[in-house]
């Protein structure tokens, strides 16, 4: 019986076993979305436990323990970081068949080199090993980028933030090149005068001008889009329900704004109309300067009311939802190329049952200026996983070009989240060696090998068009 996690995890044929080790396994990591906290890579901060930089702001963990009904103090309350510890490994041996159990070991056997199950007898003997690797200089977060072979960052920011500390990342001589993406998600708060007014205030320092009418802040949107461009940011990204299905004239626009200013709401209508107004001019936007945007689609956000008045956003209470996704998608797609004004765009699905819908869609705006211009993203949060990561290799291989694919993300807080690029990598090879030898694909070496080398890396490098250093 094969051991657990073995060298071939994953690899059913001699031909994924070749693939995955001689072509995949090296290639760098080109990590093109993602949450870490450019703050804590800029300080090149060291963590002081395993439980900070493996348990903390993961919410991926927080819903498994709840489920195994651990209490909150031990997952987000005061209990100390090693009972939190003790109460995660307590339950993982639970987590058989969540992916988890499966990230969760290979976390702990790539970084820090421990080839023990997660339970609660081996939780003393991890936690000393784990300690004892991550007081060393080489477990910094710098250090943790260069040994996972991270050559891209692309971190998520607010177009109000100061990016102080990209400017000085880029100033610090690491190897690993860290970008900022444009994500205004409070710009979309019509609905919440409270929120939106403080965040157009910051936004009008960062951009130095009053922001008191419709074209100062579409000014401040511009200001700042490039400022990004300057210290090298190519990528926006919006996390959307979905795209409204409506329109709206600058009129209109000029009239929600000037509402939501005085501190009334908009209304639900309103709100769609802002949308659809505001997603329109940042389309234009990207496409100016030659960004990709990237629209994240069909998250149900905060559905448990007490966990959120506790633990606030991100607390691991968001969940897959069913919005309709393809009219008002088409129409937005649509409307910016018909103005010669479509960006390259990735498109992600949390609904597996949106996949056929998304990887239909990329194909209508495809226009021979770019390879896989428009993209159907990999398998995004809820679908990061084995089967979720398939449905979406198999819907975009149906009906598009596989070989065009950007790859793989790590969409995590977490430094520790690399090996989810290995667990797509080794899925990848799995694919694409049992249809060799199933004889659905040409046993072509040279032809498997650059396949395999351009989805782990080559596509998402030329894609993106962001600086790389050259020694990879």
């Amino acid at each position: 019986m094969p051991s657990f996690l073995h060298d071939d995890f994953l690899l059913t044929t001699e031909t994924a076993r070749r693939l995955y080790h001689d072509v995949a396994k090296a290639q760098p990591i080109y990590d093109y979305h993602c949450h870490l906290p450019p703050d804590q890579i800029a300080a090149n901060k060291q963590f002081r436990n395993l439980a900070e930089i493996w348990l903390g702001g993961d919410h991926y963990k927080w819903r498994a323990m709840r489920a195994a009904g651990v209490n909150e103090d031990l997952i987000t309350g005061s209990a100390s970081d090693y009972d939190k510890f003790l109460a995660f490994c307590r339950i993982v041996p639970q987590l058989v068949r969540n992916p988890l159990h499966h990230w969760s070991h290979l976390e702990i056997r790539r970084y820090f080199g421990i080839d023990l199950l997660i339970n609660e007898a081996n939780a003393p003997k991890i936690w000393e090993l784990a300690n004892a690797k991550l007081a060393t200089s080489a477990f910094t977060t710098q250090g943790i980028l260069t040994a996972c072979k991270v050559a891209v960052v692309c971190t998520t920011d607010d177009p109000a933030d100061s990016l102080e500390h990209h400017v000085a990342i880029a100033k610090s001589g690491l190897k690993t090149r860290i970008y900022p993406t444009y994500r205004a998600d409070k710009l979309m708060a019509v609905a919440a005068p409270a929120v939106f007014n403080a965040w157009a205030d910051l936004l009008a320092a960062r951009a130095e001008l009053q922001i008191g009418s419709l074209p100062a802040l579409l000014e401040a949107l511009d200001r700042r889009h490039a400022f990004f461009h300057s210290i090298g940011g190519r990528l926006s990204d919006h996390g959307l329900e979905n795209l409204p299905d409506a329109d709206c004239t600058e009129a209109e626009a000029a009239a929600i704004f000037a509402q939501t200013r005085s501190g009334r709401a908009a209304t639900p209508e309103q709100s769609a109309k802002w949308m659809w107004f505001i997603m329109l001019f940042l389309g234009r936007l990207d496409a100016k300067r030659g960004w990709t945007k990237q629209l994240h689609l069909g998250a149900l956000r905060n559905n448990n009311t007490r966990l959120l008045k506790r633990c606030g956003a991100d607390a691991g209470v968001d969940s897959i939802g069913d919005f309709p996704q393809a009219r008002a998608l088409s129409r937005y797609l649509d409307t910016l190329d018909r103005e010669n004004a479509l960006p390259r765009v990735v498109l992600y699905n949390l609904n597996p049952a949106d996949n056929y819908v998304f990887a239909a869609m990329i194909g209508n705006f495809q226009d021979g200026s770019v390879a896989g211009k428009i993209q159907f993203g990999s398998g995004w949060w809820f679908l990061d996983q084995k089967e979720g990561m398939e449905l979406q290799l198999n819907a975009l291989s149906a009906l598009g070009l596989l070989s065009k694919f950007v790859g793989m993300l790590t969409d995590s807080r977490s430094f520790l989240s690399y090996p989810r690029h290995e667990y797509f990598r080794r899925l990848l090879c799995k694919l694409i060696g049992e249809d060799v030898e199933a004889g659905l694909i040409p046993a072509d070496d040279a032809a498997l090998t650059k396949l395999i080398s351009d989805i782990s890396y080559t596509n998402a490098a030329g894609y993106f068009g962001l600086e790389v250093a050259k020694d990879w």
